[in-house]
């Protein structure tokens, strides 16, 4: 089971699920994608955020992959209300 955080919105899980099975992506493409249907703006301002609570990595020129912590908080394995922001 998924506990998500306070900090969190809707289209996080779909942009970590979106990575784990897809790989490394851009905020343009992921919105183009089935699976994250929100603005690429709203999922470039959620990647930053997931970047910050280290669930996400940026690759550079836009490109984001998901970290060892995102793939444990999607298998239910982490508990993201004890993350802080770096």
């Amino acid at each position: 089971m998924r506990f998500d955080a306070d900090w969190m919105s809707r289209a996080d899980d779909r942009i970590l699920e979106h990575l784990a099975d897809a790989g490394p992506d851009t905020p343009k493409e992921m919105a183009e994608s089935d699976r994250v249907r929100f603005s690429r703006q709203h999922i470039n301002a959620r990647c930053k955020t997931l970047v910050e609570y280290g669930l996400l990595v940026h690759l550079g020129n836009g490109v984001y992959d998901i970290t060892r912590q995102g793939e444990q908080y999607l298998a239910g394995e982490l508990d993201v209300r004890n993350l802080e922001a770096e």
